[in-house]
């Protein structure tokens, strides 16, 4: 970017900061780079399923050249999705093990539970490929790449 770092987190703080619902957060790092992180906000529990898939967590590097900055940014699958696929996968595979000894409704426990930890996942997966463009689209507008 053609920008100096402090420029590009007010560019990205005054976008996301107080609209939109975003949670926007900014600090130092020890190597003397500037971290960003944003995600949308959750005001109700059941808006965890919608809103809050992704969150992006940003690293913005000074160069050697003046008014030239480097923008490192990755994207994760929140926390709870991922650890809801692993409870309906975990559950799934403990009803099966205890089916083994002859148990059928476990058997069958467990094999439902883990076709909706698979299905969820997939849906997860997809959901999350979608949000990702569009959360690129938004961070090249506001950033004018």
């Amino acid at each position: 970017m053609r920008n100096n770092p402090q420029e590009i987190i007010k560019k990205l703080d005054s976008a996301l900061g107080s609209g939109d619902g975003f949670v926007f957060n900014a600090d130092h790092d020890k190597n003397d780079s500037l971290r960003f992180s944003f995600r949308k906000r959750v005001l109700y529990p059941h808006q965890i399923l919608h809103r809050n898939r992704i969150s992006v967590n940003g690293r913005i590097l000074g160069t050697d050249t003046e008014n030239d900055t480097d923008v490192e940014v990755s994207f994760t699958q929140h926390f709870l999705i991922t650890f809801n696929i692993f409870i309906f996968l975990g559950l799934g595979l403990f009803a099966l093990i205890l089916g083994i000894g002859g148990n059928s409704s476990a058997l069958i426990l467990g094999g439902i539970s883990i076709a909706v930890g698979i299905v969820f996942w997939i849906a997860a997966n997809n959901k999350f490929e979608k949000d990702l463009q569009k959360y690129k689209t938004l961070i090249a507008e506001i950033l004018e790449f």
